[in-house]
């Protein structure tokens, strides 16, 4: 099928429609209506279209809910039962996420040739879309149609933004009010301190959000229109998938060789990198960042520890990166030192679990596949589009052995000391990912041929939602991508939001058992 004006019309409003359906069913089914007394109260002017229209949906919606309610009540148990755990709620909006828009990718116009893509290849797309990974199966930009595109697209912004996230903001749009289950969902999801906060992170993701993802665009397209002879709608077409993949640290291009064409072009490197760090960072931070920039001594020490593990990271790992492939000739040997600089820039950012490279994986050396596995499981910041255990926590990890070699009884860091939860909860993430990663190593080392760097590559980059790859990820075999889909599923969620998912129950020890000190080390 050809990329047609019309294709892409329908892609948009087809793949818009339903998922903002949904989003907007999520927010229905958990927002408490107005009263009719507080609209009487707020109805003193006469009411406008969007007044009447808030009420007509309010009245369907209450209409709807009770519907369920009372006719459905032992179908909708089990759904109710699972949804009270917020991190159950995540899951579960990721999932169904995963779900529709591998259903999406099936239909026959969302490829190029008009045949069904394997159940197989929608769902592995549709999971690393969603996760914003950017490990492909297949060649976006020639086996998807714009359709197809289009579909990926969405579900790296609703990956990015995050499903309940997306729920919230429509809730608030709709009713102007949340119940109290949605919030402690979001509340799981963004990593919110106080449930009051949630409308203003709600409206302020969608800010920033927009507002990156446009600039970037407005840059990105000028220079495809400009520089390389495209036509404007493809152009902006072009900057616009790019912008959103970048922002939200997913890593798809329109380019069989990502930006390997682009590596000496600062004007299409730097935009995307300057996206993947800002998208990196966490929004927690951005918002700090946004009312205290000039006053670092009033940074919170969450943004103290995200914004100095980002600087040192990317030095040691533009440097270590630039050192390792200067003169490697399948590299950065041919490049002249501006060019150089500019791709070990480039390239120690995209570890920070953007799939994007400048630079032929395939051909660095190994010391350099280490540093990416290093720098891709540390990652990036907590609460936004980045993968990873996320550097606070491998900086919560270092104050740890820190006190611990100080024979300090408690951890301090930054003048601050660090609760015995956050200790015991940098430790259950860290240890969880390596046991993911070592388990999903071993299980492809023994499915299939490859060596244990480009297999440990692999599953580092999958848990990490970073994307880069060796070129191994379409030969693992139908096994091998269940388990990447697994580990990029576990690596979007977190470890510790998966696995309390998945518990039964929760329980309260109600007592302490005597203490005794076991030999350590």
């Amino acid at each position: 099928m050809e990329s047609t004006g019309a294709q892409l019309l329908m892609g948009l409003l087809l793949s818009g429609g339903v998922f903002l359906g949904i989003a907007l069913g999520i927010a229905v089914l958990f927002w408490t209506p107005i009263s009719r007394e507080e609209g009487r109260r707020r109805q003193t002017p006469p009411p406008g279209w969007w007044t009447r229209t808030k009420q007509a949906l309010q009245s369907v919606a209450a209409r709807a809910v009770h519907l369920l309610r009372g006719r459905l009540p032992a179908a909708a148990a089990p759904l109710s039962q699972a949804v009270r755990h917020p991190a159950r709620l995540v899951v579960l909006g990721f999932a169904a996420a995963v779900l529709l828009g591998a259903g999406l990718l099936s239909l026959p116009f969302a490829t190029t040739t008009g045949d069904r893509a394997p159940i197989m290849t929608a769902v592995f797309t549709a999971t690393s879309a969603v996760c914003v990974t950017g490990l492909v199966v297949v060649d976006t930009a020639s086996y998807w149609s714009v359709f197809g595109e289009i579909v990926i697209l969405l579900l790296i912004q609703v990956g990015g933004f995050g499903i309940m996230t997306l729920a919230s903001m429509l809730g608030l749009l709709v009713a102007r009010r949340l119940r109290i289950r949605l919030q402690l969902g979001t509340q799981a999801e963004t990593k919110a301190l106080g449930i009051g906060e949630l409308r203003r992170i709600v409206l302020g993701v969608l800010r920033i959000s927009l507002l990156v993802e446009l600039l970037v665009t407005i840059l990105l397209a000028w220079r495809f229109a400009d520089g390389y002879g495209h036509a404007w709608p493809r152009a902006t077409y072009l900057g616009l998938f790019h912008a959103v993949s970048a922002f939200n640290n997913a890593g798809f291009a329109l380019y069989p060789d990502s930006l390997v064409r682009f590596v000496g072009d600062p004007i299409i490197c730097l935009p995307i990198a300057a996206a993947i760090i800002v998208g990196g960072l966490g929004f927690p931070v951005l918002f700090e960042l946004r009312r205290e920039l000039r006053t670092p001594r009033r940074w919170s020490i969450h943004t103290k520890i995200t914004v100095g593990m980002t600087v040192t990271l990317l030095s040691g790992g533009w440097l270590a990166i630039s050192a390792a492939e200067w003169t490697n000739k399948a590299t950065l040997g041919p490049l002249g030192v501006a060019d150089k600089l500019l791709a070990g820039f480039v390239t120690a950012v995209m570890p920070r679990t953007a799939g994007f490279n400048s630079l032929d994986v395939a051909q660095m050396r190994d010391v350099t596949l280490l540093i990416h596995d290093v720098l891709m499981f540390i990652g990036g910041g907590s609460a936004g589009t980045a993968g990873g255990i996320k550097v606070t926590t491998f900086a919560v990890l270092g104050f740890v052995i820190l006190a611990e070699i100080r024979g300090e009884p408690s951890v301090h860091a930054l003048g601050r000391r660090l609760p015995a939860g956050v200790q015991r909860q940098a430790l259950t993430i860290a240890l969880l990912g390596v046991a993911a990663i070592a388990v999903s190593t071993l299980a492809l080392l023994a499915l299939t041929p490859f060596r244990l760097d480009v297999v440990l590559f692999e599953t580092v980059s999958a848990f990490a939602t970073v994307g880069l790859s060796t070129g191994i990820t379409a030969q693992v075999g139908t096994a091998g991508h269940v388990i990447l889909c697994l580990l990029m599923f576990i690596g979007r969620l977190g470890p510790i939001t998966a696995v309390t998912a998945l518990a039964l129950r929760e329980r309260t020890r109600r007592y302490e058992r005597p203490e005794e000190r076991p030999v350590v080390g």
